[in-house]
């Protein structure tokens, strides 16, 4: 373990599972900076074990990453004073329409939406743990039920209590990208134009937009929470000045769009579509996290 060779050797392993470990992450943290960090920390676990003991590396590593991302999450409902905002929106994931890089493919072979981010924030740390290994990396319980310190049946109850929250808040949505998209350009074309109208048909009577500004921002960028298709229609028409830098991308699997006037990213958003009209919108325009996502270079 301690000689170079031995060194390197196990640091190909490592990366060969790496795409794997920061998707695992990811669905537990919903922040692409902390999905390093805690595949990072594993990597330093791995260095200072005994790897003559892993019988299944890729097996351990997750388990590990599991347990990093448990613990970072119950250290941030620890430092949370406050329930967690309604407007808060996970990190996206970003990339062009007509573009799939292969280093990131085991990211998004399995897309995880904004909205399901979204209601991921809202479980418990042992029950997003335990749904996250269990439904979406088909982790057995017997594995999962050491990190969460609780037995294999009562790691499963934790998944089931998980699994009915995430069914019933999780928004339907159309998984078809062409839909997806010519719903979109209708909805940007109407916002470029004025047209309040056929913004309002283009939006679910039921509609929810989540802007997330971030805790420094006042004014109309504010975070807000808006509900009803006209009030969703008189925001998007508050932001029509800047409709026409919007570009369409793929945002975490799903057709959105990025706002950056001049390279400079304003906001990304994310949009659930079903039935021909948008059901939800989430909308992040925090400028520090804005800053530190990797925006690819978007088509007009």
């Amino acid at each position: 373990m301690n000689d170079l060779h031995g060194t390197e050797a196990l640091a190909e392993r490592f990366e060969e599972h790496r795409g794997h470990l920061r998707a695992v992450a990811y669905r537990m943290l919903g922040s692409l900076a902390e999905a390093e960090d805690a595949v990072q920390e594993a990597w330093l676990r791995l260095g200072r074990t005994e790897t003559d003991e892993i019988r299944n590396l890729g097996g351990w590593l997750t388990t590990v990453v599991g347990r990093v991302c448990l613990d970072m999450l119950r250290s941030r409902t620890a430092r949370r004073e406050e329930p967690m905002d309604d407007t808060f929106v996970p990190d996206p994931v970003i990339r062009p329409l007509s573009q799939i890089d292969p280093e990131q493919e085991v990211l998004h072979a399995d897309s995880v939406g904004v909205a399901l981010l979204v209601v991921l924030e809202t479980l418990e740390p042992a029950e997003r743990l335990a749904f996250v290994l269990h439904d979406m990396f088909a982790v057995p319980f017997d594995d999962i039920a050491p990190i969460v310190e609780r037995t294999p049946a009562a790691t499963r109850q934790l998944a089931s209590r998980a699994r009915r929250r995430v069914q019933g808040a999780t928004p339907s949505a159309d998984p078809d990208l062409g839909r997806q998209r010519k719903v979109l350009d209708a909805f940007l074309a109407a916002s470029r134009g004025g047209d309040f109208e056929a913004l309002v048909a283009l939006l679910h009577p039921d509609v929810v937009l989540r802007a997330d500004a971030g805790a420094l921002v006042r004014g109309a960028a504010a975070s807000k929470v808006v509900h009803g298709a006209k009030a969703v229609a008189e925001q998007a028409a508050t932001f029509s000045q800047f409709a026409g830098f919007a570009r369409l991308a793929l945002v975490n699997g799903s057709v959105g769009f990025v706002t950056a006037p001049e390279g400079r990213p304003l906001s990304v958003t994310a949009v659930t579509i079903a039935d021909g009209q948008i059901t939800g919108m989430y909308f992040l325009a925090d400028p520090e996290r804005l800053a530190r996502l990797d925006l690819p270079a978007l088509q007009d």
